[in-house]
């Protein structure tokens, strides 16, 4: 039920958002753009496709991995594209309201009421793009989104759940050089803390943080307590969280069709028939790429094992292909031992 009024809310916050920004649009002067700022003079805009991919597994992240109530996953995707004199977060600053409740509860109607209060500022941010939640710590979302010359940066941020203020995202990505756009852009991500809730694990309960701390990045061995979800001193650098890639979308005059399902007749299928065709067709399975190899389990010295996982995108039907392992192992040496 939290769930589903969750989504709702931040369903309404965007509908609500975007009238504000089309009723303020022609009124309201931009502020300058700041002069220290590489120029974007792409004469086009530009469309790209956000893939967010999530690197949470039990085998990267063994530690105190939430199985259930609820089990790790991913909330929804809130982004902003913008020009260079906005900011939706920044490391070693301050979350705003927005962010905080985002971060801890995953409620981004704050949030959206922050970019309509910007008044003046409103022209700063061109438009809103949201992605779904993901079900599961390895799983993928995606959206595409359109970019301006005046507008070539992007933002996001994505919750960490469960966590008590933990999030990942990105701070003004520019996806113009010069008067080109990028043809992509593919960024590793790792956790940050909002500086918000001072809870150390996964599933710890509120615990505000007074006075409030700046964003951080959550490190292998920072916060340095035994307790943090996070903390694995052996370890050198914490693995990558999560993964998004930015493609950009090449423009096409080609017509995109269906291709013709067999039948003995010139006559046009019915309905039925062309469900019937669909259902009878055979679907392989379908899997995602390996999530990176795990921690090495053993003793300092000694061989160890690592895993890795991938899950399913499509289960087969009709006699399709089955699926091939879900789950891979391969020996390995300590590398990081104190």
């Amino acid at each position: 039920m939290d769930t589903t009024r969750n989504i709702l809310s931040i369903a309404e916050a965007f509908s609500h958002l975007v009238v504000i920004m089309l009723t303020l649009g022609q009124g309201v002067h931009a502020m300058p753009v700041p002069t220290d700022v590489p120029m974007c003079t792409a004469s086009e805009p530009a469309q790209y496709r956000l893939t967010f991919t999530g690197k949470w597994s039990r085998a990267a992240f063994p530690k105190q991995y939430p199985v259930y109530r609820p089990p790790a996953q991913w909330s929804n995707l809130i982004g902003l594209t913008h020009s260079s004199d906005y900011h939706m977060w920044q490391r070693n600053d301050f979350a705003s309201n927005g962010v905080r409740e985002f971060a801890e509860k995953g409620e981004a109607w704050t949030l959206m009421k922050e970019v309509e209060a910007a008044g003046e500022r409103i022209q700063s941010v061109y438009g809103i793009l949201s992605a779904p939640a993901v079900v599961g710590g390895t799983g993928q979302m995606s959206t595409v989104f359109e970019v301006f010359a005046r507008h070539s940066y992007l933002s996001f941020v994505v919750r960490i759940v469960p966590s008590p203020d933990w999030f990942v995202g990105v701070d003004s990505v520019d996806l113009c050089d010069g008067d080109q756009w990028k043809d992509n852009v593919s960024l590793q991500l790792f956790p940050y803390d909002a500086g918000t809730d001072s809870g150390f694990t996964f599933s710890s309960p509120n615990y505000e943080t007074i006075p409030q701390d700046k964003i951080i990045q959550i490190t292998s061995s920072f916060p340095s307590h035994p307790a943090n979800s996070f903390y694995y001193p052996r370890v050198k650098h914490l693995p990558p969280i999560a993964k998004v890639t930015l493609t950009k979308i090449k423009k096409t005059n080609q017509i995109i069709s269906l291709p013709e399902l067999p039948t003995e007749t010139n006559e046009l299928l019915t309905g039925n028939e062309i469900e019937e065709a669909l259902i009878n067709t055979p679907l392989d399975c379908e899997v995602s790429v390996w999530s990176p190899w795990g921690l090495c389990k053993g003793k300092c010295g000694d061989p160890g094992v690592q895993h890795r996982t991938r899950y399913i995108l499509m289960h087969p039907a009709n006699n399709g292909t089955p699926c091939p392992l879900l789950e891979g192992e391969r020996k390995c040496i300590q590398d990081n031992c104190l």
